[in-house]
């Protein structure tokens, strides 16, 4: 009987907005395992920044939902009106497709959903902690704290041990909050070819090149790569840096990029629908950020078989044991950045045996499958706790 109630089990997964981001992979990710166990899964976003929606709902098998036209510049009021129209059209869905379980992806969608589904009496209803916001208000993380004390969200889903502690710093209480590390479904790589790859993106056939992917902001720290080039161009003249991404601090990358000549040497790929390619074509993967919950670029990259150099950030630290599955360089210093690379860029064999680690061990501890095992088990338990009460 339990088997049978639990399959019929109505999904829905909301995030804030329909953009390219590791949030948004994780919840798609999701959506598609849940969807392919038999689930009834939605997904849903609040606004579509980037216009993405239909493509998003060409490639995937189950229901995605845009809640609201809201739309970047708009003035206080609209937006306002946006934000209530996506709220209503969020009560209207989860009423209509009779949703089970709620998981929200962002402290956004955490305040904005949960507090909906709640009133709407849906049994489970799981939020999450991705990372840290910049410019997150205190009251703000004090409210999304409150809400998951006082029973709007049942259970604070943390994605690393460091998300814990940051979510213990915020107030959330330790027996609300349960760790569920990220994984991710394997690239598909067959269809690459690394020399065409790299022509179409002017890099030569034996230039050193280093990839980075996440978006053009502050927390990922990329102006440090670009800084750490000028080093390392003068041992390897020909190297290049590629960086998937789109953000605020584009135009201050270009200018930076301009004043230190590094025109021909660093170049700005964009967000890109096809990851893979850039992955398949790389020599070494590069994350420089100040700050990270459990980033999925990194996934990505280490089960591509890349050697990375990242931050040691605890999230990161949780995943890449140094030395073994890829190397360290400190926060905002692209001295030490520079001399991390060379020592990768010198030392073709370690290399080989850092990328080969790394895709072992990513391939074997973060998997797909073993995240939705775990968020299916969080969801049985919350649904006998719940069922237990009436």
């Amino acid at each position: 009987m339990e088997n049978k109630l639990i399959r019929s089990l109505s999904i829905l997964l909301l995030g804030t907005q329909i953009a390219t981001g590791g949030a948004q992979k994780v919840l798609l990710d999701q959506a598609r395992w849940f969807h392919a166990r038999g689930y009834k899964v939605t997904a849903a976003f609040f606004y579509d920044r980037d216009g993405m929606h239909k493509k998003w709902q060409d490639v995937s098998p189950f229901q995605i939902v845009n809640l609201s036209n809201f739309q970047k510049k708009q003035g206080a009021y609209q937006s306002g009106l946006s934000i209530l129209a996506g709220l209503f059209s969020l009560w209207q869905l989860i009423r209509r497709e009779k949703i089970d379980v709620i998981e929200t992806f962002t402290h956004d969608s955490n305040m904005l959903g949960l507090p909906i589904a709640w009133l709407a009496r849906v049994p489970v209803r799981i939020a999450t902690h991705h990372g840290v916001i910049e410019g997150f208000p205190l009251w703000r993380e004090r409210l999304h704290a409150w809400m998951v004390n006082h029973n709007i969200a049942q259970m604070l889903v943390a994605v690393s041990e460091r998300m814990h502690q940051i979510a213990l710093l915020e107030g959330v209480k330790a027996e609300r909050i349960s760790v569920i590390q990220n994984g991710i479904q394997p690239m598909p790589f067959e269809g690459e070819h690394r020399l065409e790859v790299r022509k179409d993106a002017g890099i030569g056939a034996d230039d050193p090149f280093l990839l980075s992917v996440g978006r053009l902001v502050h927390v990922k720290a990329h102006e440090v790569l670009v800084s750490a080039m000028p080093a390392v161009l003068k041992e390897f003249p020909n190297a290049k840096v590629g960086i998937c991404g789109d953000g605020v601090l584009r135009g201050d990358l270009e200018a930076q990029i301009k004043s230190l000549g590094l025109e021909g040497a660093v170049k700005l790929f964009g967000e890109q629908n096809n990851v893979a390619k850039f992955l398949s074509s790389a020599d070494v993967f590069i994350l420089p950020s100040r700050s990270e919950g459990l980033p999925i670029a990194l996934l990505e990259a280490m089960s591509a078989g890349l050697p990375v150099i990242a931050t040691k950030l605890e999230g990161v630290g949780e995943v890449v044991l140094e030395g073994v599955h890829g190397l360290f360089a400190p926060v905002d210093n692209p001295e030490a950045l520079a001399e991390v690379i060379l020592k990768l860029l010198r030392d073709q064999d370690l290399r080989e045996h850092i990328g080969a680690a790394a895709k072992q061990h990513v391939n074997e501890s973060y998997s797909l499958d073993r995240m939705g095992k775990q968020y299916l088990n969080l969801i049985f338990t919350l649904l006998r706790l719940e069922t237990s009460r009436h």
